[in-house]
């Protein structure tokens, strides 16, 4: 009976151990244990065109001025990748919008590599204005920890430089955002605010309106259910109603609003 039991345990142990491993793997290639995530995937030049590499790689229309992150673990932080795409990105941009501020460094790129004329706006909720934040029953309790946590900034990492002035910071819980002022403005929108479901469905339907016709909206954490699952549900159930993509080798999804 003891050797019946002991080979059942090293069964299970093993069946746990190939699990893992199976979901180990799904997770490197961007794909679900038993299948593909359900945004389509494509390549990073169908992002945009000046991402499609030349002889050498990327070419010099993707140079930027850049600040990355490497083994350093930074608050919300987006790849060395994706903060590369982000900041190309704005270099034609003239208005951007981004949900979730965090520690400005996207607002601080985008700063220091959009037109000299482009406008900036971000918003964040302040520490002092966290009681603000509302959880909606379909939201789980870690997301809202980690969206609490991503507010703790009232400087920024481009505080102080001389490119400050290029950045209008907003305050405030964005399900209360009022976005009338911006509707159909923004070239370009990043959403990276609160991972929660709610708060993605929220801040989606609030980009959607404030891009311009033409205009590109990014969200950032799209990763798989294990990673953000606020963000994984909210995209998959808007993808239904909206031709969404995810950009290879990133956590972004994008939209191009209809001309």
């Amino acid at each position: 009976m003891t050797a019946w039991i002991v080979a059942a345990l090293c069964g299970v142990v093993c069946l746990m151990l190939t699990v893992r491993l199976l979901a180990d793997r799904a997770r490197r290639k961007q794909q679900g244990l038993f299948g593909p995530w359900p945004i389509r995937r494509i390549r990073l030049h169908e992002l945009d065109p000046v991402f499609t590499p030349g002889r050498f790689g990327p070419t010099i229309e993707t140079e930027v001025t850049f600040i990355g992150r490497g083994p350093m673990l930074v608050p919300g932080g987006t790849s060395d990748a994706e903060a590369w795409i982000l900041a190309v990105l704005a270099k034609r941009a003239e208005r951007l919008f981004e949900f979730g501020t965090c520690t400005g460094k996207t607002a601080y790129l985008w700063s220091r590599n959009a037109p000299s004329n482009a406008s900036i706006n971000t918003i964040t909720l302040a520490p002092s204005q966290q009681h603000e934040y509302v959880k909606a029953p379909n939201d789980t309790d870690e997301d809202t920890k980690f969206a609490l946590r991503e507010s703790a900034f009232d400087e920024f990492l481009y505080s102080g430089t001389p490119y400050a002035d290029r950045v209008e910071q907003l305050y405030g819980d964005s399900k209360q955002f009022d976005e009338a002022p911006f509707l159909n403005r923004a070239d370009l929108v990043f959403v990276d605010g609160s991972h929660a479901q709610s708060y993605v469905e929220s801040d989606s339907a609030k980009a959607m309106r404030i891009v311009k016709p033409g205009g590109l909206v990014l969200w950032h954490d799209y990763a798989g259910p294990g990673h953000a699952p606020g963000v994984f549900a909210a995209l998959n159930a808007l993808a239904k109603r909206v031709p969404l993509r995810h950009v290879d080798g990133t956590t972004f999804v994008m939209w191009r609003r209809p001309i």
